[in-house]
C-alpha cells in the first residue's frame, strides 16, 4: 500500500478525540500550536514538513498508533515490524501526561477543574474541555512542564493518588539522567528525588549504561551505484556486514534501524530525523555507514558526497540536546581514497608474533581465489577489486577558523555544568585517510567482520569499546594474504570524555561468523 494511501486510511479510521491525542502527543516534535489541528491529515502534513514522516520514516506514525492502542490499524498497515526494531520521537514527559489522562474519568475531571478554578480561565473549565486541553492551558500558564509537576501531582494525590506512581516514576527517571550526565542541576527537589541509601554510586571513569534500552543503532547500507554520476560499481558483500551488524548491535541492546540504498539528501534527512528524536531513555546512539568514500566523506547512490561532519554536527550539543553528555559512536565502512597500505619491517625487542608477517607485501598465494575479493579502493593488476570511491581533488583541507567573537564570559551558570558541543563522539574509520579498505564478496568487509565478533567476545570481558577498536585495528593490520599484498589500517578519533563499557548481555553472544572463519586457514594471519 502507497504511504500516503495509508495516512488516508489513518485519517478515516480515526476519531476527533484520536485527532486531539496525535496532536497533544506531537507538540514536542511541532513545537507549535496544535489548537489548530482539524484532522489526521492536517497533522500529518505538518509533520511531513517537518521532514520526521516519510514513507521511509514511518516510525513515527506506527508509534503513534501504539500509543492510542489502535492495534489493528496498525496490522492492517503492515506497522508491526517497524515497532519491533524503532523507537519514537514522542517525548516521555508527552506520553505521561496522555497516560495520566486515560486514567482519569469525568469525575476525576470536574474535581481537578474546580481545584484549578482560580488559575486557569473559565473557557479551560467548561464542561466539553478534555483532560489534555486542560493540560494544555496549564503548559500556556507556565503550571506545568517536563520540570515543573509538582502542582500536577499534588492536585492527583486529592483527586487520583494511584496516578501519583506515573509521576514519580518519570521524576526518578529524569533525576537518575540529570545526575549521570552532569548537565543540568542534580541537587534533589525533594527529599523523594534524594539518592537512597545503598544505592551503587557510578563509575567516574564511565558512562552511565543503565537505560532499560541502549539506544538506536542507525546503518546505512548502500549496495547499488547503478545510478551513481561517478559510475561506481555495486557493493557486493555489503549484505554479510548489515547481517553481522543487526546482530551484535541486537544483542548489545540497542535497536536496529537500517537505511538501504540512500541517496546523498537521504541520508542527510534520515539523521536529521535521528537527531530530533528524544534520546532522553538511551544510554548512547551508534551510526554505521557501509558505502563508497573519499577523504572525510561518504558518497550516496545517486554519487552526491555526504561529509562526515555534516552527520555529526547533526548530533552535537547544540542540535541534539538529548544526546548531551551521552556517547555517539559512528563506525564507517567506506575508503578515503586510492592508495593501498604498503607493508614495513618492524623490529622488535623479543620473538616475533608468529601471526605477523614483517615481510614486504607479496602476492597472493598459489590456489587463493582473488576473484572472490574485492576492495573498497581502486584495482590493480591482477586482482579483481571495487572501491568505495576515490578521493576527490578538490579535498577541504583547510582548518576551522577560530571565532571572531572572541572569549565568551559568563557569571550566570557554573563552569561544571558545561561540555564542549562536540564532546563525546567516538569514530572508528575502516582506513587512514587517501587510502583503501578491502571487502570479500562472500565474506564481507575486513573492518567490519573484525569489529562485530571482537565485541561478542571482549564486551562478556568487560573491555571497554576504545580498547576494542584497537584491538580491530591490530585484527586488520594483519590481514593480507587474501588480497595479495593489499593492506588495510583502521583509524581511530575520539572526544570521548569516559570509557565506554557496555553492560554484558545476559545471552551468550552466538556469531554469525567467527574471526577465525572469516580468515581462513589460508588467510590466517
Amino acid at each position: 500500500m502507497e504511504f500516503q494511501e495509508k495516512l488516508l486510511k489513518v485519517d478515516q479510521a480515526l476519531s476527533r478525540d484520536d485527532t486531539k491525542a496525535l496532536a497533544f502527543l506531537c507538540k514536542d516534535i511541532l513545537k507549535c500550536d496544535i489548537s489548530s489541528t482539524e484532522s489526521p491529515i492536517d497533522l500529518f502534513q505538518r509533520l511531513e514538513e517537518k521532514d520526521v514522516l516519510s514513507e521511509d520514516q514511518p516510525y513515527l506514525l506506527a508509534d503513534l498508533l501504539c500509543v492510542i492502542e489502535h492495534f489493528q490499524l496498525l496490522r492492517e498497515l503492515d506497522l508491526n515490524s517497524t515497532m519491533s526494531t524503532t523507537v519514537n520521537s514522542i517525548t516521555p514527559y508527552r506520553k505521561l501526561l496522555y497516560e495520566l489522562s486515560k486514567g482519569i474519568g469525568q469525575k476525576e475531571l470536574k474535581k481537578i477543574k474546580f481545584l484549578l478554578n482560580k488559575d486557569l480561565q473559565c473557557s479551560a473549565l467548561e464542561l466539553n474541555v478534555s483532560t489534555l486541553e486542560v493540560f494544555l492551558e496549564m503548559e500556556r500558564k507556565d503550571l506545568l512542564s517536563s520540570s515543573h509537576l509538582d502542582l500536577l501531582e499534588q492536585i492527583l494525590e486529592d483527586v487520583c493518588p494511584v496516578l501519583r506512581k506515573h509521576i514519580q516514576q518519570f521524576k526518578d527517571s529524569q533525576g537518575k539522567i540529570a545526575q549521570e550526565t552532569g548537565l543540568v542541576d542534580s541537587r534533589p527537589r525533594s527529599s523523594s528525588d534524594a539518592p537512597r541509601p545503598g544505592k551503587d554510586q557510578t563509575d567516574p571513569t564511565r558512562y552511565p549504561m543503565k537505560a532499560q534500552q541502549r539506544g538506536f543503532c542507525w546503518i546505512v547500507n548502500n549496495f547499488d551505484f547503478s545510478r551513481s554520476r561517478q559510475n561506481q560499481s555495486n557493493r557486493i558483500g555489503t549484505h554479510i556486514d548489515e547481517e553481522s551488524l543487526r546482530h551484535v548491535f541486537t544483542w548489545l541492546g540497542f535497536q536496529v534501524e537500517v537505511l538501504q540504498d540512500a541517496t546523498r539528501d537521504r541520508m542527510l534527512s534520515s539523521m536529521r530525523e535521528l537527531a530530533s528524536r528524544d534520546h532522553t531513555g538511551m544510554d548512547c546512539v551508534a551510526c554505521i555507514i557501509l558505502s563508497h568514500g573519499l577523504k572525510g566523506g561518504v558518497y550516496g547512490v545517486d554519487g552526491g558526497v555526504v561529509q562526515l561532519e555534516e552527520l555529526t554536527d547533526l548530533l552535537n550539543g547544540v542540535r541534539c540536546t538529548s544526546l548531551r553528555g551521552k556517547p555517539k559512536l559512528f563506525f564507517i565502512q567506506a575508503c578515503q581514497g586510492k592508495r593501498r597500505e604498503q607493508a614495513v619491517p618492524v623490529q622488535v625487542d623479543g620473538p616475533v608474533d608468529p601471526e605477523v608477517n614483517t615481510q614486504a607485501d607479496e602476492p597472493s598465494s598459489p590456489g587463493v581465489n582473488t576473484q572472490a575479493d574485492q576492495t573498497d579502493g581502486p584495482s590493480g593488476p591482477g586482482v579483481n577489486i571495487q572501491t568505495n570511491g576515490p578521493s576527490s581533488p578538490g579535498d577541504n583541507t583547510q582548518a576551522d577558523e577560530p571565532s571572531s567573537r572572541g572569549d565568551i564570559c559568563s557569571d550566570a551558570v557554573v563552569a561544571s555544568e558545561l561540555l564542549p558541543s562536540t564532546a563525546d563522539f567516538l569514530t572508528a574509520m575502516a582506513t587512514n585517510p587517501y587510502y583503501v579498505s578491502v571487502r570479500l564478496e562472500e565474506q564481507g568487509s575486513w573492518f567490519i567482520q573484525s569489529l562485530c565478533p571482537n565485541l561478542g567476545q571482549l564486551v562478556p570481558r568487560g573491555q571497554d569499546l576504545v580498547s576494542i577498536l584497537t584491538k580491530v585495528n591490530k585484527d586488520v593490520s594483519q590481514m593480507f594474504k587474501r588480497i595479495g599484498g593489499c593492506r588495510q589500517m583502521p583509524q581511530l578519533a575520539s572526544s570521548l570524555r569516559m570509557r565506554v563499557v557496555f553492560p554484558i548481555p545476559e545471552s551468550p553472544f552466538i556469531p554469525k561468523v567467527t574471526l577465525e572463519d572469516f580468515l581462513g586457514e589460508e588467510s590466517t594471519v
